[in-house]
């Protein structure tokens, strides 16, 4: 068995490689000579690194010698134009699909992390389950389900869709100026906007990648990967505030305002040629009522659960920030 992993520099397949590594599971990692290293590079000694990138049809041919089981988790959640989001999240999908098909012979299983904004939000007291309607509100989550339906129509080999909620956990930068505001006591609440949301730990969503990637009868099927517990935004910071041992004070913020901050980012990711956090695409993920899934099928089909606590999470959470100096 080798595992091709793409995306392995980044917030959530660092993650996942250190699953595969804990695992002993023999590892290759697709990564540009210009990838950061720094989550990964304790481990770089005991897998192999293959370079090249998903725009590049040779090295990706050559980085998929000898590779039995695929997990695609290179994509963009920070970009400096909007389109970038096809760009890295659809065609890079359907260029390693196209990949892994010419090798089918010897690719036995390919596993797609895609996201919960692929299906879309729904309404406060309900849930979303594998079965929804998809109605994505974000280019972002356009660009998940076209890299989706990309695999589900065209990939020939066996392959499984997961979709992970709100990700949070040690490494990721999407959340980080909320802990950031939380420990200048100050705690934002947003009027008009996301009432209630699932999370994930990602260190639970690493482990649940590759569960999925062995168990045999996870082939051909889409599974929500998310903790139990959901909570509304100003929780999510009550919680944080506790791990962090600070008072932090209710601010009401009308989601409006934060139109011109996403449009603010937006403009400066175009002027200094930087990926931005926010944008007018995530405004509308932020205006909707709520982003709860339900991630019963894996539970009841596969036996695999997501058994780190919200405030457990948090915790590790705000521990490695400050072992790290992000906070």
């Amino acid at each position: 068995m080798l595992v091709l992993l793409t995306g392995a520099s980044g917030f959530v397949g660092s993650h996942v490689l250190e699953s595969l590594v804990r695992r002993g599971i023999p590892t290759a990692v697709l990564l540009r000579q210009s990838s950061k290293r720094d989550f990964i590079m304790p481990l770089l000694d005991r897998i192999q690194v293959r370079t090249g990138s998903l725009g590049e049809q040779s090295s990706l041919e050559q980085a998929l010698a000898g590779v039995t089981h695929v997990i695609h988790c290179a994509g963009l959640t920070h970009v400096r134009y909007p389109q970038e989001y096809c760009e890295g999240n659809y065609i890079g999908t359907r260029t390693m699909v196209a990949a892994v098909n010419r090798n089918a012979g010897t690719i036995k299983r390919m596993v797609f992390i895609s996201s919960l904004a692929a299906v879309g939000p729904c309404t406060v007291g309900t849930c979303v389950t594998e079965d929804a309607q998809t109605n994505p509100v974000s280019l972002y989550g356009l660009s998940k389900l076209k890299a989706e339906q990309e695999i589900t129509t065209h990939c020939t080999t066996d392959y499984v869709i997961v979709r992970p909620p709100a990700v949070y956990g040690p490494r990721d930068d999407g959340f980080l100026s909320l802990f950031q505001t939380v420990r200048h006591h100050i705690k934002p609440f947003f009027l008009g906007g996301i009432k209630e949301m699932s999370f994930v730990y990602v260190k639970d969503l690493a482990e649940a990648v590759i569960n999925v990637l062995l168990h045999p009868a996870a082939g051909g099927k889409t599974f929500f990967v998310s903790g139990r517990e959901v909570v509304s935004p100003s929780g999510f910071l009550d919680i944080i505030a506790h791990a962090m041992g600070v008072r932090a004070f209710s601010f009401p913020v009308p989601v409006q305002l934060m139109w011109p901050v996403c449009v603010v980012q937006e403009i400066g990711a175009r002027i200094f040629n930087k990926p931005a956090i926010l944008n007018r695409q995530k405004y509308a993920e932020f205006r909707a009522a709520a982003w709860v899934c339900d991630p019963s099928r894996i539970e009841h089909e596969l036996g695999i659960t997501c058994p780190t606590s919200l405030r457990d999470g948090v915790s590790e959470t705000v521990q490695w920030y400050r072992e790290h100096g992000w906070l």
